[in-house]
């Protein structure tokens, strides 16, 4: 009675620990370009728009949608937006609690890992973001997966293709390289262990899943041809142009995710001495737990270096010391209480560094060199930002500078009644005005990640989506917020169709005059 007493005491602590820790940092400092992509696309959610149809998207549509769920719930405001991604944080470290503990993992030491997993997994980055979701629904699908293995329980074996599938909703990659990667463990399994019985769960759900998708996108009017263009066809001429460019050094392999690397040796050499010097280990179950952590963890280290974005996949060290320290319990050790001391003080030093470096200081959001103490409150440029201190890299010096220029574009934008578009990585307005502003992409980046740009196959598709949006919605008037530059119109429309006005220092306003692109 006692130890379950403690077992659901140490639940909660948990829970509420990851939980508000991502919230603390979550109001900590924004990036404007990543920390507001998806605050935007939940709230068009909800006046109707919708991905694919609305505006081009690259990528994270389940985030969306399940954005606009919270936004439903909690109402449009800062706090249910990082709400998300902090409760996102909290399933995963009980999740990561409750598998070492399913291992026979001493609760002690599972609750040890599993906070210091809370503190270096979504408080990171703190908003909702794709890579994050995308990694850590494949991890829930490998948490399945290896408990599939594990139990032999069709509930695993019907979750784990579920996961993956938000996964990949979420981003394509790591996903991909994850799900590829599963599937190869899993026919090996097959092959070796003669089992097969997961096949018929994992099919049936993988089924579901997709029939349900596509009935979901039917309802809401999003073509299946648009899906594939624009996040399928399209994002794979921009990793082909990243593969090509793939240049590996020593410092980005090795030294960035060395506690990586070292949380994962145990692991790796106690299973290579198995494979070459223990008959029949192939059909142990205990190989396949390890090449499944260790292909997640090649893909995520892939995913980073191919990406070259802010590194995040540190959350890895707790998990791969706890199944190490599982997997090292079961050789004789003399002094395991000290082992077991020095392998925790090891993950705790490691987790410590990237806190302070991650949380602390910002480095995701490139606030890293930044004044904390300069931040101002987010509630002055609307009360939908309650809690949030505002201090941005472009303006770290003097934040206020940023939330007057803000609001002085908050009122013209209010003062023009007119049918406008919006285009800038300042995502918020259309929700605090409260009306749709049309814009066209999530972001708006000139590399030509995020949408197509001139000589792009799929340029044309993009221009069409734009005009369309302009004609359908009878726009009299676009908008741009620096650093948004115009080309994210000129590229697709003649400098004709617009009589372009330079408003403040970082507004400029360009009314659409008629001309045969847009009447024609």
């Amino acid at each position: 009675m006692i130890s379950i007493l403690k077992e659901k005491a140490l639940v909660i602590i948990l829970f509420l620990f990851s939980l508000l820790i991502n919230q603390y940092y979550g109001n900590r400092g924004i990036f404007p370009v990543d920390s507001f992509a998806h605050f935007d696309t939940g709230f068009r959610i909800l006046l109707g728009e919708h991905p694919f149809k609305n505006y081009w998207i690259v990528s994270g549509p389940f985030l969306d949608y399940t954005q606009s769920i919270f936004f439903y719930l909690f109402g449009v405001n800062w706090q249910a937006y990082i709400f998300h991604a902090s409760l996102i944080n909290a399933i995963l470290t009980l999740a990561t609690f409750f598998i070492l503990k399913n291992f026979n993992l001493n609760i002690r030491y599972s609750f040890a890992y599993a906070i210091l997993f809370s503190i270096i997994a979504y408080p990171i980055s703190g908003t909702p973001f794709v890579d994050l979701h995308s990694a850590f629904f494949s991890l829930l699908g490998i948490y399945s997966l290896i408990l599939g293995i594990k139990n032999e329980k069709k509930i695993y074996w019907i979750l784990f293709p579920i996961f993956f599938g938000f996964s990949f909703l979420s981003k394509q990659v790591p996903s991909s390289y994850v799900i590829i990667s599963s599937i190869f463990v899993l026919i090996i399994f097959s092959i070796f262990c003669k089992k097969y019985y997961w096949i018929k769960y994992s099919f049936i759900s993988s089924i579901l899943l997709i029939l349900l998708v596509l009935i979901f996108g039917k309802i809401q009017g999003i073509s299946l041809f648009s899906f594939l263009e624009q996040y399928i066809f399209y994002p794979q001429s921009i990793g082909r142009e990243r593969f090509s460019n793939f240049n590996i050094t020593f410092s980005a392999l090795v030294g960035h995710f060395k506690f990586i690397y070292i949380a994962i040796i145990p692991l790796f050499f106690t299973n290579i001495k198995k494979i070459f010097f223990e008959k029949n280990y192939f059909i142990n179950k205990n190989f396949y737990y390890f090449l499944i952590l260790f292909l997640f963890t090649f893909s995520l280290i892939l995913h980073q270096l191919i990406t070259r974005n802010q590194t995040f996949i540190f959350f890895l060290i707790p998990i791969l010391f706890g199944f190490s320290h599982i997997n090292l319990s079961n050789y004789k050790i003399n002094s395991k209480n000290l082992f077991s001391i020095i392998f925790i003080s090891i993950c705790l030093f490691a987790v410590l560094k990237y806190h302070i470096r991650f949380n602390e200081n910002r480095k995701f959001h490139d606030l890293n060199y930044v004044d904390f103490n300069l931040s101002s409150e987010a509630k002055k440029i609307d009360k939908k930002f309650f809690g949030l201190k505002w201090i941005t890299p472009e303006y770290k010096n003097n934040p206020q500078t940023e939330i007057n220029l803000l609001n002085e574009i908050k009122l013209h934008l209010e003062s023009d009644n007119r049918t406008k578009m919006v285009m800038t990585n300042y995502s918020f307005f259309s929700s605090i005005l409260n009306e749709k502003l049309f814009s066209p992409s999530r972001w708006h980046i000139s590399d030509g990640t995020d949408y197509p740009l001139s000589g792009n196959k799929y340029f044309d598709s993009y221009k069409n989506l734009l005009i369309r949006l302009i004609k359908k919605n009878n726009i009299k008037v676009i908008y741009t917020i620096y650093p948004v530059e115009n080309s994210v119109l000129f590229t697709y429309l003649n400098k004709s169709c617009f009589k372009e006005i330079k408003i403040s220092s970082i507004l400029n306003s360009y009314e659409i005059k008629s001309c045969y692109e847009i009447n024609g």
